[in-house]
């Protein structure tokens, strides 16, 4: 059982993430701006107010935490720019600023910068709109970012092109910086088999220090 301190529990991913933690018995502390709405009532479960742009927050939610875990989001391209990569930058110096046996960051991270099979990474495909190109830029220089972190224990989870709500099955495959595509073409993942890898991860830690990515 590990204690979590849990940027983003509102959010399409974080809930997924929040469940599957409660779901293994794990004490998540989740970190939001309005407790007013997050409503879940759970044994496991403390909530909190905080700011993951702010590092004096970030270094308070995590005091005493075995992981620091970030799924926040922008809202739509401009808002991630604002967020991401501040967001990466504010964490990791919250919890370099902790006394003692620092914390685990986890980092939702995006598919933009994973390599497709001819070599050219995702957001390089022709007529993607402008607001994705912003989300899918602003991950990636979160991860640039985290590559140049040595002294913070720090892992980014990329999903597949596609996420979404659907089905918690506990099957998935991983890779590092190759997209995953199934038989058919695509590349998904369901969010909620996407909260499984992630909390599979922080149980088995296999990816310190660098990126990986969970598909079908």
């Amino acid at each position: 059982m590990s204690k979590i301190a849990l940027f983003g529990a509102t959010g399409t991913i974080g809930s997924r993430i929040l469940d599957e933690a409660l779901r293994r018995g794990h004490m998540v502390t989740a970190v939001v701006r309005d407790p007013a709405k997050l409503t879940r009532n759970d044994p496991g479960l403390t909530v909190v107010t905080g700011d993951v742009l702010d590092p004096g927050s970030v270094a308070e939610a995590a005091k005493g935490q075995d992981v620091v875990i970030s799924a926040v989001g922008g809202g739509d391209g401009p808002g991630h720019v604002a967020t991401i990569r501040p967001g990466a930058e504010s964490l990791v110096a919250g919890v370099r600023s902790l006394e003692g046996p620092a914390p685990r960051l986890v980092l939702v991270g995006g598919a933009g910068s994973l390599r497709r099979p001819d070599g050219t990474q995702v957001w390089d495909a022709e007529g993607l709109p402008e607001f994705l190109l912003q989300i899918m830029h602003a991950h990636g220089d979160a991860l640039d970012y985290c590559r140049t972190v040595s002294d913070v224990r720090w892992t980014s989870l990329s999903p597949a092109a596609t996420i979404e709500p659907g089905e918690r099955t506990g099957v998935y495959r991983i890779a590092k910086e190759d997209l995953i595509i199934a038989e058919d073409g695509g590349s998904r993942i369901s969010a909620e088999d996407y909260a499984v890898a992630l909390l599979d991860e922080i149980e088995q830690p296999r990816h310190i220090g660098e990126r990986f990515t969970v598909g079908y």
